[in-house]
């Protein structure tokens, strides 16, 4: 992270962005899982972290001209603590960036049923190099938002300091049954599974660089024992913004929590 690079650092643009933290497991004795994935370090943001799928919000995402089913956007905006049209496109980015970023899509057919994503290659990669909206494909192929698939998580704000900074929703949805997450984009570097306590131990051997957000979602989903569990709790969403401070020698980012997320990191100290 690269903080005070930039002369006036409250007049860096903040842009709305969704994180979806995808879930798997949980039943049958199966551990909880969450889908990971280490950015490629050429990346302008976060380069060579380990995040959830993830992006900001497109313009186009705001459309009103596609089905939708579950919580409106007036439900999310009172969770999220934003407007209605804001949360709508923050429920769009969601969906889109975790269909973009490993073929996961929430959105079903008139019947239920969800469609073949192998099938939908083409229309994956012009949503990625932005030729083609959300809701135009929404349209073409006859397909509804499935909005009661996703759950209100955290909401973070990148310090200010950063040089790109993000007002970010995090959400929380299980993996569809049939069908898998293959985190075929150029922005990995390398995708998996993970149990949250492996990847926080991952962490703590400084085998891999997580983000306080990232860290701390983890955190909590690993206080769960079941999928039921995570998907059905109620949480108050509190707008979280660290603060960037100097120790003398180096920068570093004050939250909540920092107390354990630095604790075995000596590079950190």
């Amino acid at each position: 992270m690269t903080f005070g690079q930039v002369s006036d650092p409250e007049s860096v643009p903040l842009r709305d962005a969704a994180t979806v933290v995808l879930v798997r497991g949980g039943a049958d004795g199966r551990p909880i899982e969450v889908f990971l994935m280490r950015r490629v370090k050429q990346m302008a943001f976060a380069g060579g972290m380990t995040v959830f799928p993830g992006g900001g919000v497109d313009r186009r995402d705001a459309e009103a001209d596609l089905a939708w089913i579950g919580p409106d956007e007036h439900w999310w905006a009172e969770r999220f603590n934003t407007d209605a049209a804001t949360a709508q496109a923050l429920v769009c980015a969601a969906v889109r960036e975790l269909f973009e970023e490993c073929g996961v899509l929430l959105a079903a057919r008139p019947d239920g049923t969800f469609p073949d994503t192998s099938a939908l290659t083409a229309e994956r990669a012009a949503l990625v190099d932005k030729s083609l909206s959300f809701a135009q494909f929404l349209r073409e192929h006859d397909l509804s938002l499935r909005a009661d698939l996703l759950r209100p998580l955290a909401h973070w704000i990148t310090p200010i300091g950063e040089i790109r900074r993000y007002d970010t929703r995090f959400f929380l949805a299980a993996l569809p049954k049939g069908q898998q997450a293959d985190g075929e984009t150029t922005e990995a570097a390398e995708t998996a599974w993970a149990t949250p306590r492996a990847a926080l131990e991952a962490w703590d051997d400084g085998k891999h660089f997580l983000l306080p957000p990232t860290w701390t979602q983890l955190k909590e989903i690993s206080s769960y024992g079941s999928l039921a569990d995570l998907l059905a709790a109620e949480r108050e969403i509190e707008t979280i913004l660290p603060e960037v401070v100097s120790t003398g020698e180096r920068m570093r980012v004050r939250f909540d929590g920092e107390s354990d997320y630095r604790r075995y990191r000596t590079d950190l100290a």
